[in-house]
């Protein structure tokens, strides 16, 4: 039997960008300035909403926009086109007639597995919609060995079904590295010494350098480099000022921080064929400089730190030691903000996971099993304003076989619930005290007496309700 394909119905039309893009916005991969082309643009939705921010953008589509312009840009975007296409020559052939456009980044998106919807038929080696479209569902790690194969390149997941391919390995590592970096503020100055005072105006960026380099700035990294020279004499001088008027041991901090942030890219970066040193950004080969001295010492350390992975007695004892998250009999939850703060071993663990999957839409908490090589990121979209938020969808990665497991909880009546929110998030979470004292109402008015009745919502629901109590937001209130 012929199936007929509808081709023209695979097209949607947008309000907002599509997710690839809009993880590109959000890892600044598209800013001002930046050329666009839009391959498989279907009614144009992304090139009209890319062009309201300003940007330069075109598009083109065999059935849409056939007549729209294919040129070389800066970035192309191929989104969710090889997923509709059933002949495999010609999926590799859009593959790379818009790699061939693509002057400095390929996005790739297509659709996996764990999200297949209601299907007709099997076709060739996808599947007939009940809109009579073809779709070919992927795996995350299939659609990767796809891609890197066919264009003969590393790329990287920002998402799971959304991959980058960087022209300038420069670049790719300067975008890998920034995903293992924690967000350091600058030691608390006081304005006390005269020096300090007089200098300020000169002193502050070098604060600001160090605290987001760790390390004192090369002559041309710091525009104030020559004034602060002609000014102190020399900038390890000055920074010598900075630290006598602040603690001298929150400097140490945040260089013990930018080292392990290093040391986690370095380790990491092993999976994918890690780079070498001159193919690493100028920026960053002063960082291995400044930290370890070379960059086989880097390597070596960070390998040690990666094998260490491989024992599980090591992982469960990390796990169970964590100074950071929720600590139950199999596993490790926290707040996605912590995981930087988490002991490199679970820094690395949950590494592997987004160097398989890229960033999770929507998941705040990251559970980390100690019992099987498995991280699972979990969607609590209430979680900041409800002192209780119920779990609305979980991404799951088995790090031994690969698979990606999806499920969503949003039509649950029952769903998964929350509780002692504080355990989740770092010390210097800005609500952690309002989450502590609700946890210390509810303790003592008994309601956590019973984990296992209360860990879904209706338990919870009845054991406020024997009690004659009732929450209005953080606080824990006689029921009406």
């Amino acid at each position: 039997m012929v199936i007929e394909i509808a081709l023209h119905r695979t097209a949607l039309v947008r309000v907002e960008l599509s997710r690839p893009l809009r993880l590109a916005v959000a890892d600044e991969l598209l800013c001002d300035g930046v050329s666009v082309m839009d391959y498989g643009c279907g009614h144009g939705s992304d090139v009209r909403l890319l062009r309201d921010r300003g940007l330069d953008c075109v598009g083109w589509d065999s059935t849409h926009a056939p007549d729209g312009a294919r040129r070389a840009s800066e970035v192309v975007n191929l989104g969710y086109v090889v997923n509709v296409i059933e002949d495999p020559s010609e999926r590799r052939e859009a593959l790379a007639r818009a790699w061939a456009l693509a002057q400095r980044l390929l996005i790739i998106s297509a659709r996996l597995r764990a999200e297949t919807p209601d299907v007709t038929a099997p076709y060739a080696d996808g599947h007939v919609t009940r809109l009579g479209t073809f779709q070919k569902f992927y795996e995350q790690q299939e659609l990767r060995t796809w891609i890197d194969q066919t264009l003969e390149v590393s790329s990287v997941p920002a998402a799971p079904g959304v991959f980058c391919v960087f022209r300038d390995p420069g670049e790719r590592a300067a975008f890998v590295a920034s995903r293992f970096r924690r967000v350091s503020v600058a030691p608390r100055l006081r304005v006390g010494e005269q020096l300090f005072i007089e200098r300020k105006a000169l002193l502050k960026p070098l604060a600001e350098f160090i605290s987001d380099r760790g390390r004192l700035p090369a002559f041309e990294e710091l525009p104030e480099y020559g004034a602060i020279q002609s000014a102190l004499g020399s900038v390890p001088r000055a920074y010598r000022v900075l630290q006598s008027v602040s603690d001298k041991g929150a400097w140490d901090r945040v260089r013990g921080e930018r080292t392990q942030d290093l040391l986690v890219f370095v380790a990491l970066s092993r999976f994918d064929g890690r780079p070498k040193f001159s193919e690493l950004p100028l920026v960053l080969q002063r960082d291995v400089k400044a930290f370890f001295g070379t960059y086989t010492a880097a390597c070596a350390a960070a390998d040690e730190q990666l094998f260490s992975l491989g024992r599980p007695e090591r992982l469960e004892e990390a796990c169970r030691t964590s100074p950071i998250g929720k600590v139950m009999p199999r596993a490790l939850y926290v707040h996605v903000d912590a995981v930087t703060e988490l002991p490199i071993l679970l820094r690395l663990y949950e590494g592997c996971a987004r160097g398989y999957l890229g960033a999770v839409a929507g998941a705040n908490i990251v559970k980390l099993a100690n019992d099987e090589p498995k991280v699972c990121y979990l969607s609590y979209p209430e979680f900041d304003r409800d002192p209780h938020p119920a779990l609305a969808a979980s991404v799951a990665v088995n790090l031994q076989t690969f698979r990606v497991r999806q499920r969503h909880y949003a039509n649950d009546h029952n769903p998964p619930i929350l509780h002692r929110k504080e355990t989740f998030v770092s010390p210097d979470h800005p609500s952690r005290s309002k989450y502590e004292r609700l946890t210390r109402l509810e303790e003592a008015k008994g309601l956590c007496e019973n984990p296992a009745l209360i860990g879904a919502r209706s338990g919870w629901e009845t054991a406020l309700s024997a009690r004659g109590l009732a929450l209005k937001g953080h606080r824990l209130v006689q029921a009406r």
